[in-house]
């Protein structure tokens, strides 16, 4: 059942047309996530939604009595409130700013849910006035109002950023159990395949839906740019016959003729597929030595906790490392001392002579003074630039900055706009591109995944598998991390850095791990104190099952028959290109087979550890 419909929504902000005729409905218990290029108008798309905005043309049909709940993007409070009045009065108030009704002892009946999320999200002093609060902790502080009441819609821009791994998963569990009807603009890929049974796109002006997850939308989406590439091609080739019919003469004025005339300038006129624009950029780097950073017993304490303790380690050549932890274990803080910005408590930091370090802030400056990341809102995007390079020396040559801002999606009629009218990830993306117009061969990440839409993300993880250069970084992005890290340190919270190898989900595993086999070897020393005997009973139960060990028997051979499929699925999509029906036949096949292909390997794992547990037992 539709419960919210906009029909045919025009909106247009500072001369930008962001939504052109779209329309948009949402289905009751339907969980949707909003994805497209910064500046697209995700964030208008909610607050209209929410009745925070109006459209300059259309219709918003709401369900009687709707009850909408929604966090934005940048969060305000009153700066005197304590954190527990400010929640609670957030939360009794409605989408639309106005009063709920709600009585006053029903609110204080909220208390004790509401320290329960806040301790999830990190926040434990409720006391503490907003005042004092981060624009992260603010961020957790809506979300926790948001969630606190029930709802038909919950509205949510961005909720995943300033969330550590820990509370991410806390909110996934969360939303996934959520009965409502939901709308998100979030940048977190692994979210979206979780969370979502829909995704929307918004692409120049339009709304396109996909009834899937995030992964399902990769899929449906490079299906209809092929159908759109293969239309282009065929239209082409009529308008090459069309031509060739024109350049002959038409025979007579008939009708006949006159409407053949028509089709060939339909044709013409036309206009080619259009596709998404993509970030290109060769990769740019200064040269490096012999010697890069070295970090040595490195100490850092702050308001009497401990940060860092003790922590080395030498940077490699092409180094790809990143750091997580829970908010205010330090992360920022480590980053700020590799980069000069702090000095350490102990310890020391060299650096090589010929390191050029590119630092990209996880919050952009308010003040001059404040630092480079600061964006004057009164300067134009082109002078931003070229304050740093007017040109950039690349694998392609000497590109001026004009021509990098086009790459970066800011064409050029947008490039003489004031900072001050770009929206939160269109700055983001600006400051990126001034970090890589340095020419670092050192990359400091701290965030970068907040507010950079996926293409934009993409591209960069593209850019920097070229980067000929270390890249460090701090990020709770899951993707992010598994995509471009080779090593990762986990900040344990008493000041240690535990060091895995592999990206993130390669970290969890073997933290995972480590736990298990803890556990295991306390309850096997238990166990051995106590009785002997119950050691051995456990360990004669280990063997394989009749129909495990004739599955362990042929399911190498099964592994290979559905690998040897897929490759001959893959030949024929080369030679069904031009059918269509048959290319989309074979797509939905090759998923299958790729799907049982999974669930064999993951079986095999874990035949193939339980006969080497088998294998390694003592006779009995």
């Amino acid at each position: 059942m539709s419960i919210l419909t906009l029909e045919n929504i025009k909106k247009v902000y500072t001369e930008r047309k962001l939504l052109d005729e779209a329309s948009f409905s949402l289905q009751s218990g339907e969980k949707v996530g909003v994805i497209g290029i910064n500046g697209t108008g995700k964030s208008t798309l909610l607050k209209i939604i929410a009745g925070i905005e109006q459209p300059d043309e259309g219709e918003v049909v709401r369900a009687n009595n709707l009850v909408i709940r929604y966090l934005p993007q940048m969060p305000e409070f009153a700066p005197k409130e304590t954190v527990l009045e400010s929640v609670l009065k957030t939360a009794a108030t409605g989408s639309s700013h106005e009063e709920s009704g709600r009585e006053e002892h029903e609110i204080w009946d909220l208390e004790s849910t509401a320290k329960t999320m806040m301790t999830k999200l990190g926040i434990t002093n409720f006391e503490e006035t907003t005042s004092h609060l981060s624009g992260g902790q603010k961020k957790r502080l809506a979300l926790v109002a948001v969630l606190l009441t029930p709802c038909d819609v919950l509205i949510l821009d961005e909720p995943t950023n300033h969330l550590d791994s820990d509370m991410a998963g806390w909110l996934d569990n969360y939303l996934r159990s959520y009965k409502g009807s939901m709308i998100m603009v979030t940048h977190d890929r692994y979210f979206l395949d979780s969370v979502c049974n829909r995704i929307v796109e918004i692409d120049r002006g339009k709304i396109y839906s996909y009834q899937t997850n995030y992964s399902g939308f990769l899929a449906a989406k490079a299906e209809r740019e092929e159908i759109a590439v293969a239309g282009e091609r065929k239209r082409q080739s009529i308008l090459r016959k069309e031509i060739a019919w024109m350049q002959r003469g038409a025979r007579a004025r008939s009708t006949k003729q006159k409407a053949h005339i028509k089709r060939y300038e339909a044709l013409r006129d036309a206009g080619g597929i259009e596709t998404d624009e993509k970030i290109q950029m060769s990769s740019v780097a200064t040269r490096m030595g012999r010697m890069t950073i070295e970090l040595d017993h490195i100490r850092k304490t702050y308001g009497g906790k401990i940060l860092i303790d003790d922590f080395s380690y030498i940077f490699l050549k092409n180094d790809r490392v990143g750091f997580i932890g829970k908010n205010g274990c330090g992360k920022t803080t480590l980053m700020r001392i590799i980069d000069g910005r702090l000095e350490p408590d102990g310890g020391s930091v060299t650096i090589g002579q010929t390191i050029k370090i590119g630092y990209y802030s996880q919050e952009i400056e308010s003040s001059k003074e404040a630092g480079i990341a600061y964006m004057d809102p009164d300067l134009r995007v082109i002078d931003y630039i070229k304050n740093t390079a007017e040109f950039v020396k690349t694998a392609d040559g000497l590109v001026s900055a004009s021509a990098m801002l086009e790459r970066f999606l800011f064409v050029k009629e947008e490039q003489y706009n004031r900072i001050g009218r770009l929206s939160g990830g269109e700055k983001r993306r600006l400051n990126l591109l001034r970090v890589l117009m340095e020419a670092p061969n050192v990359l400091i990440l701290d965030e970068p995944t907040n507010d950079l839409d996926i293409t934009t993300l993409t591209i960069l993880e593209d850019y920097l598998d070229s980067f000929e250069g270390i890249v460090i970084t701090v990020s709770h992005d899951r993707y992010f991390l598994d995509r471009i890290a080779g090593r990762i340190f986990v900040f344990e919270g008493d000041g240690s850095l535990t060091q895995y190898e592999g990206g993130y989900t390669d970290c969890m595993l073997k933290r995972e791990e480590n736990m298990n086999t803890y556990a295991a070897d306390s309850v096997k020393e238990t166990v051995s104190a106590s009785d002997s005997r119950a050691t051995w009973k456990h360990e004669k139960k280990l063997k394989f099952s009749y129909k495990e060990q004739k599955e362990y028997e042929g399911i190498e051979d099964e592994i290979a028959a559905l690998e040897e499929r897929i490759e001959v699925i893959d030949k024929e999509m080369e030679q069904s290109a031009s059918d269509f029906v048959r290319l989309n036949e074979l797509a939905n096949e090759k998923g299958e087979a790729e799907r049982l292909l999974e669930e064999k390997m993951e079986r095999w794992t874990y035949l193939e550890d339980l006969a080497e547990k088998i294998k390694g037992q003592q006779p009995l």
